[in-house]
């Protein structure tokens, strides 16, 4: 009996006794796991914006061997961007009509090609083979650097390129492709259309799949067309999708450098109609303008949030109920 009251009493002051559980901080371990990024992004991005902010109110410029600066100069960096030079027009309103050009005429092309391939081989009536090789053949131009394609577009329609060759060849008169206001716009649309064509239709076919085929079954046995079907059904649920390819590529033709860099020499030939706002940002940093190139810099900065902005509630649901509805 004393061995047995013992042994209840033993296990009455282990179950008394206070357990230690043994678990993981996932709160910890996550704080852990990001702070590598905060790092990069605090060294990397943020630091360099405030000094640019920074940059954009001082005046800080090398004028031949002396360096001017740094001066506090309030607002008189962003004055003198919005003032007209000596040939009597202002240059970054001129250039962001040049960035918005460019961007245009190749994104235009460029979703009306993605939607149509998109919806075209994402079709379940169709049924199309070798979906993916074509998805591969429509990706591979944006594998390229745009900077090789550049230079290699810059080579083929040069003065003495083989498409001049041909020309001569034939009996023709050699064409200044590179000295043309049209064709160097045109080329540098084309070559944005062709690198991101292909990533615009990819991203627009995986919306498109995750639409449930149901819905468009629905639709075709209420007597809907193909038109129909797209118009009513297909892009209003695409929206999402939509909108963020297109503000992606809004800002990417804002930030439009390499091409026109590469195809002009950095010159925006022919007088500066090809000229974009970073090739513009480009100039000030190499003419050692620090102040001025901030300036254009928190300028890019604002009209990119701005359009980005626009654009989303242009194109988003225009048809929300009240609270009370």
């Amino acid at each position: 009996m004393a061995i047995s009251e013992m042994v209840l009493k033993n296990n009455e002051l282990f179950a008394r006794a206070p357990r230690k559980h043994k678990g993981v901080s996932y709160g910890k371990w996550g704080l852990i796991f990001i702070i590598p990024f905060i790092l990069a992004y605090a060294i990397f991005t943020l630091i360099p914006q405030v000094v640019t902010i920074g940059y954009s109110f001082i005046e800080y410029y090398e004028e031949g061997l002396t360096v001017v600066g740094p001066n506090f100069a309030g607002f008189d960096n962003y004055v003198a961007l919005f003032t007209p030079n000596a040939n009597g027009y202002i240059e970054i309103l001129r250039f962001f009509g040049n960035t918005m050009i460019l961007w245009l005429i190749g994104a235009i092309p460029q979703f009306a090609v993605a939607l149509f391939l998109s919806v075209l081989f994402t079709s379940t009536r169709l049924r199309l083979k070798f979906t993916g090789l074509f998805k591969t053949i429509f990706y591979l131009p944006n594998v390229i650097m745009a900077s090789a394609f550049a230079l290699l577009i810059y080579q083929v329609f040069s003065d003495v390129g083989p498409i001049n060759a041909m020309i001569t060849s034939s009996g023709g008169t050699a064409f200044k492709f590179l000295d043309q206001e049209v064709t160097v716009r045109s080329l540098i649309a084309l070559m944005n259309y062709l690198m991101w064509f292909g990533n615009t239709t990819l991203v627009l076919m995986a919306g498109i799949q995750g639409i449930d085929e149901s819905v468009f079954e629905s639709a075709r046995i209420d007597g809907a067309n193909a038109w129909q079907v797209f118009k009513d059904m297909t892009m209003p649920l695409l929206k999402p999708i939509f909108i963020y390819c297109l503000i992606t590529s809004l800002i990417g033709g804002l930030q439009m450098f390499d091409v026109p860099q590469i195809l002009t020499d950095g010159h925006g030939t022919p007088d500066f109609s090809s000229t974009t706002m970073v090739m513009y940002l480009n100039m000030k940093i190499g003419g050692h303008n620090y102040g001025l190139a901030g300036a254009v810099s928190v300028l890019l900065f604002f009209i990119t949030g701005v359009l980005s902005v626009s654009v989303f509630r242009l194109t988003g649901d225009r048809n929300k109920q009240g609270r009370g509805q």
